[in-house]
């Protein structure tokens, strides 16, 4: 009866319209789970070869990561697996079924994927925490010596104690969250904008302090205390990695070679995550000396967050530089106005400003316009008629009052020039025409008086 009832839960699945059957043991849900998995994973036949020599080229670390979560065999599962290929010996097995066997048949197969993945992950994930480690030390050195940042916090007193009338030696750096938001009552202009005006005029040689605090901008974009966690979780999982290739080394002899590659990889792993503890222990204590430098209390400085006051740092730097650019292009409009206003009124030939850049240009332009015609013929206007007759005389008086090319010209070779004014003086050659009389004024040869 047992057996009966074995056989009936094996499902019997057929596949296609040829007749072809396979042995089906799971559920849909975890079926179609396994062959969508095995859709963005290399060939099923690749994937042993490849957890067993921990082969890149093959298979990624997303690929590694999606048989961890949904794909690792379970040994209820394994059994069942075993059982229905037994009872059904010429059936051959499902695709997912098939996977799961496959991946049964390797030793330790969690602690492989799992030390793999490890080694996938290490670099990525001490680039991680290295990155704004350096950033930070970089910002507070950079914040220390910057002479902008200590032009700014000198001003900000110097203001409030002027304002207050009071003689305080610091304050809050959360005041800077709140410079942009007072307002004078006069001309509505911000604690910031007279600030800028203030800097720009006693230290002009100062910068807009934003971009030269690129490292606390970053560092401000990073959570640290998730940083500590990767930090702790990195340890762990090489500790874990330690204990996954003793597992390995002992079910499995044959990998020697591999045995001597991951315990030269999880030494050099465990004793670069070491520094990076020294490092992370010695950046913060330098953090904390900085807010004591500032002038914070050990117990203000021990709550102060990373990420808050680098974020505080960055957010006023950035209204910093927007607010120094507009003061910077108001000076710049006033100092045009008064250079307008020393010559209004004035005219133009009462001062040198006027004169263009091409002043020197128009000049010679003018004096090739003009080359010296103050000869006879520019008694009159081009193209102006005359309605005197020519004789002789008058054109032999107005030939000897012409100039010649060489007098009139100072270059010989403008052609075109020289055909104009032959042009222009030449007498006309159309015939005069006689006035016709009217017939009413004509004299008959009869009514003349003999």
């Amino acid at each position: 009866m047992y057996s009966f009832i074995k056989f009936f839960n094996i499902l019997v699945k057929m596949c296609d319209s040829t007749g072809k059957k396979e042995i089906t043991v799971l559920d849909s849900k975890r079926s179609n789970t396994i062959n969508i998995g095995l859709t963005v994973l290399p060939p099923p036949r690749t994937i042993k070869a490849a957890i067993l020599k921990m082969d890149n080229s093959i298979m990624n670390k997303e690929g590694i990561e999606k048989i961890l979560t949904t794909m690792i065999p379970t040994e209820e599962e394994k059994s069942k697996i075993l059982e229905a290929q037994m009872a059904n010996p010429d059936i051959p097995l499902g695709t997912a079924e098939q996977f799961l066997l496959t991946l049964s048949s390797v030793f330790e197969l969690e602690a492989r994927l799992k030390l793999w993945l490890f080694k996938l992950d290490y670099e990525n994930a001490e680039q991680e925490i290295a990155e704004p480690l350096m950033d930070l030390k970089k910002g507070i050195t950079e914040l220390q010596k910057n002479k902008t940042f200590r032009c700014i916090l000198s001003g900000i007193l110097a203001i409030g104690n002027f304002l207050n009338g009071a003689a305080i030696h610091a304050f809050s750096i959360e005041f800077l969250q709140r410079v942009p938001e007072i307002k004078d009552t006069v001309h509505k202009h911000s604690l910031l904008h007279h600030l800028c005006v203030l800097i720009l005029e006693q230290f002009p040689d100062s910068s807009d302090l934003y971009s030269e605090i690129g490292p606390i901008t970053r560092c401000s974009r990073v959570d640290w205390d998730e940083l500590t966690t990767k930090l702790h979780k990195m340890e762990y999982d090489c500790k874990a990695s330690w204990d996954h290739l003793r597992a390995i080394v002992k079910h499995d002899g044959s990998s020697t070679d591999l045995k001597g590659k991951m315990s030269l990889f999880l030494s050099d792993a465990a004793e670069r995550i070491m520094i990076l503890h020294i490092v992370h222990k010695r950046i913060v204590n330098r953090y904390n000396k900085m807010l004591l430098y500032l002038g914070f209390q050990v117990h203000d400085a021990r709550d102060m967050k990373m990420n808050h006051f680098c974020k505080v740092i960055s957010e006023f730097a950035l209204e910093y530089r927007t607010t120094r650019d507009k003061v910077q292009q108001m000076l710049e409009k006033k100092a045009n106005q008064r250079e307008r206003k020393k010559t209004r009124g004035k005219m133009i030939v009462d001062t040198e400003n006027f004169k263009g850049k091409d002043a020197a240009k128009d000049d010679a332009l003018q004096a090739i316009l003009k080359n010296g015609y103050t000869s006879a013929d520019e008694r009159g206007l081009p193209g102006q008629r005359s309605r005197r007759k020519l004789d002789a005389r008058s054109m032999g008086s107005r030939a000897s009052g012409l100039t010649t090319d060489s007098d009139m010209y100072d270059t010989g070779d403008d052609e075109l020039l020289e055909a104009c004014v032959r042009t222009a003086t030449a007498p006309s050659s159309k015939p005069q025409k006689e006035r016709r009389r009217s017939r009413s004024h004509r004299k008959s040869f009869w009514d003349s008086d003999f």
